[in-house]
């Protein structure tokens, strides 16, 4: 499997929780798996166990400590804002080359596969010049885009994929995370979204109870991702 980059169509839709699904899932056949989210906005160090940083270590079998979240998260930030205004808030920015840097040596040097997780939607600003979207672009790893099953989420996911698609990104697949509150059934949507993806594989992930983390859908995108 390819370095993948996990992105959205916006937060708090479901890439943390779909990234240490498809690890754990990978962890169980074996494989070797790592995992970056480089930008963190929201981030409370009082709080560390439920933060995004530490869901992805656990789903690693990492130790939810300080040097283990600075590895995969060196950009952490207090507000839970865009990452420009965040960091503005703190008198700090994100060095884009810097980004990049890092996240490629990543890419460059990680047996097996990696997950980079992006922050928000794709269009995020980062900086004054820089979105989510324009580090994807430099990276050129495929990405796996996660979506809701919201009311508007069809219009929003294939604005989406219009826009990979002109930065000329060859999108892995979809994966529709199931809302809390959901208008239409998560087939139908999948089934909406699938009609005009041009081809893209699209997934659908139902809404797991409280404290599920496992469900067969993961052992299906993980195969789509193998192809990438």
């Amino acid at each position: 499997m390819p370095a993948i980059f996990v992105t959205s169509t916006g937060t708090d839709i479901g890439k943390t929780f779909v990234a240490a699904g498809l690890i754990r899932h990978l962890r169980r056949e074996g494989r070797p798996v790592d995992a970056l989210k480089p930008v963190v906005s929201g981030y409370d160090s009082s709080v560390v166990e439920t933060s995004d940083p530490a869901v992805l270590l656990e789903a690693l079998g990492r130790p939810v400590k300080a040097d283990e979240i600075a590895r995969i998260s060196p950009w952490r930030f207090h507000a839970p804002l865009s990452p420009d205004q965040a960091a503005a808030r703190e008198g700090r920015a994100i060095d884009f080359e810097e980004l990049v840097s890092f996240s490629r040596h990543a890419v460059e040097t990680t047996t097996g596969a990696l997950f980079v997780e992006g922050i928000g939607g794709i269009m995020v600003p980062l900086d004054d010049r820089h979105t989510v979207l324009d580090w994807m672009t430099v990276l050129r790893i495929p990405p796996l885009l996660v979506v809701g099953g919201y009311l508007g989420t069809i219009s929003h996911t294939l604005t989406a994929l219009h826009v990979l698609a002109q930065r000329k990104l060859e999108i892995a697949a979809v994966v529709v995370s199931e809302s809390e509150r959901n208008p239409v059934a998560l087939d139908e949507t999948v089934a909406s979204i699938a009609r005009f993806s041009d081809g893209i594989a699209v997934v659908g992930l139902p809404r797991l109870p409280a404290g599920l983390v496992e469900h067969p859908v993961f052992a299906q995108i993980a195969a789509l991702l193998a192809k990438s």
